[in-house]
C-alpha cells in the first residue's frame, strides 16, 4: 500500500504542475586497461614496471608540450598585440617573463638568450 501512496503523491504532484527531478542513471565508467596505452611495440609482454615508466616519461612530456604551447600562445598574442607578422625571439623572451614565476623566468631568459647568441654566432 505504501507504493500506492506514494505513486498517488506524485499524480496530484503532477496535476498541481510540480517538476520531478529527472531520473539519472548511474553512470558506468569504462574499466581502465593498461594493455590499450602500451602501442604496438610489441614488447608490452609482461613487466609492470616498464609501463609506469613509460607512463611517468609521458607526463612529462605532456608537461613539456604544455609549458611550449602556452609560451607559442602568449608569444603569439604579443606579436598580435604589437602588430607584427613575425613572432621573434623577443615575444618569446617576454612570454617567458609573462608565464614563468621569479627567478625561474629569470633562469630561462638568460639560457633563451644564450641559446640563441649561440645559434648567430655559429
Amino acid at each position: 500500500m505504501a507504493k500506492d501512496s506514494s505513486s498517488e503523491q506524485k499524480a496530484s504532484k503532477a496535476a498541481k504542475g510540480e517538476k520531478q527531478p529527472p531520473k539519472l542513471k548511474p553512470e558506468k565508467k569504462p574499466a581502465l586497461n593498461l594493455k590499450e596505452g602500451s602501442g604496438a611495440g610489441g614488447g608490452g609482454g609482461g613487466g609492470g614496471g616498464s609501463s609506469k615508466k613509460k607512463r611517468a616519461k609521458r607526463n612529462a612530456e605532456s608537461y613539456k608540450t604544455y609549458i611550449f604551447k602556452v609560451l607559442k600562445q602568449e608569444a603569439s598574442r604579443l606579436a598580435l598585440y604589437n602588430k607584427k607578422p613575425t613572432v621573434t625571439s623577443r615575444e618569446i623572451q617576454t612570454g617567458v617573463r609573462l608565464i614563468l614565476p621569479g627567478e625561474l623566468a629569470k633562469h630561462a631568459v638568460s639560457e633563451g638568450t644564450k641559446a640563441v647568441t649561440k645559434y648567430t654566432s655559429s
